[in-house]
């Protein structure tokens, strides 16, 4: 089986879905490989990088025509579509329940593509888990943004010409993202506080030393390993908890997101006007609407003398960490679906179930 790594054309990105010590990890395992020159450069790889291991450095168009899987980061666009041809096998973030003209693109050329993003989250596709790996990078970098973007430190600095009292840092979302923010922040001495509508993440938000903000729970849980939007009466309930911190903090990470529906509203504008001059906020989910009611995606936003940004700090701000992350994720995800180099099938197995969008030009999820 040659398995090709494509390029990411999305603006902005930089990763690829292959790093070098996983290519060398697939051929162990008697795979061919070919890669589209200078695929891996914005994150440091070399083509001789993967030259040296035996991976075939080639045009784009010959990697679209010699490959049996095509590996992508990114959706694949409608250039990309062009260069598909039937019977190929397309990996890569899907997002199918919200690009239903995508899905149907790929299967009138006959394809079948699995989504990353669709792998379930149960404890053995833990190792696959693309959201995960790229998330936990996100809440690093999140941390670091807003330190850089602050008018004062985070730690308790003690000097001969006075006291400097820490930061307040106030996390939205205890996922992955939520958690390694919380740590990120603690290292650095800020005062985390942090809170969700998922109550049973209240340990590990404590474990890690931040202090949790609870609201009554009247049913209110996660959904598939996610949080699943608030009923009316627990947003309002879990807004009227948050105040008193959100108002005092220095520095607020939002980090909530629903899989296939727009970002839940944590903060409007008119908690934004109650807030202190000169905080910052680090919104994550800016690319799925935002959880700040007034953040833009790649945007600054001043309000009030709030900082409000917008982004995803997706991972290509640290793509050579968040490619190896990923490409070891895609690797047991190919471990998992193939037998002796050849995909095996099984969709009676959940993983693949679940994964699997299109088989050969058959739609099978929506």
């Amino acid at each position: 089986m040659k398995i090709g790594i494509l390029k990411e054309t999305q603006k902005g990105e930089k990763r690829i879905a292959i790093s070098p010590n996983v290519a060398k990890l697939l051929i162990s395992k008697g795979f061919e490989l070919l890669i589209e020159e200078d695929a891996g450069k914005n994150s440091s790889y070399k083509n001789s990088d993967y030259c040296d291991i035996q991976v075939a450095v080639e045009k784009r168009g010959v990697v679209f025509k010699e490959a049996d899987v095509l590996v992508k980061i990114n959706p694949f666009d409608d250039e990309d579509l062009k260069m598909v041809h039937k019977g190929q096998v397309l990996v890569s973030q899907l997002y199918y329940k919200s690009s239903p003209e995508l899905i149907e693109a790929i299967a009138a050329k006959g394809a079948t593509a699995f989504s990353l993003d669709a792998i379930p989250r149960i404890s053995r596709a833990q190792d696959m888990d693309v959201l995960s790996s790229q998330s936990n990078l996100a809440g690093y970098k999140a941390v670091i943004l807003g330190a850089n973007e602050m008018t004062k430190i985070f730690p308790l600095m003690m000097t001969a010409a006075g006291t400097i009292t820490p930061s307040k840092v106030l996390i939205y979302g205890v996922g992955v993202a939520g958690l390694q923010a919380i740590a990120t922040a603690k290292r650095l001495g800020a005062v985390v506080e942090a809170t969700d509508i998922r109550t049973e993440t209240k340990e590990q938000a404590e474990s890690l030393g931040a202090k949790f903000i609870s609201v009554e729970n009247k049913g209110e849980e996660s959904e598939g390993g996610y949080a699943k939007e608030a009923s009316e009466d627990y947003a309002y309930r879990q807004k009227e908890a948050v105040n008193k911190s959100l108002f005092q903090a220095d520095l607020v990470i939002t980090t909530a997101n629903i899989p296939g529906r727009k970002a839940p509203v944590l903060i409007t504008e008119e908690q934004v006007s109650q807030m202190k001059n000169g905080a910052v906020i680090i919104d994550l989910a800016a690319a799925q609407g935002g959880n700040c009611e007034v953040s833009i995606m790649s945007k600054t936003i001043v309000k009030n003398g709030v900082k409000v940004i917008g982004t995803t700090i997706a991972p290509e701000s640290v793509s050579t960490n968040a490619s190896e992350l990923f490409a070891k994720n895609i690797y047991n995800f190919l471990m998992h679906l193939t037998e002796n180099n050849q995909f095996k099938w099984d969709l009676e197995e959940e993983i693949t179930d679940e994964t699997l969008i299109v088989k050969d030009g058959t739609i099978r999820k929506k």
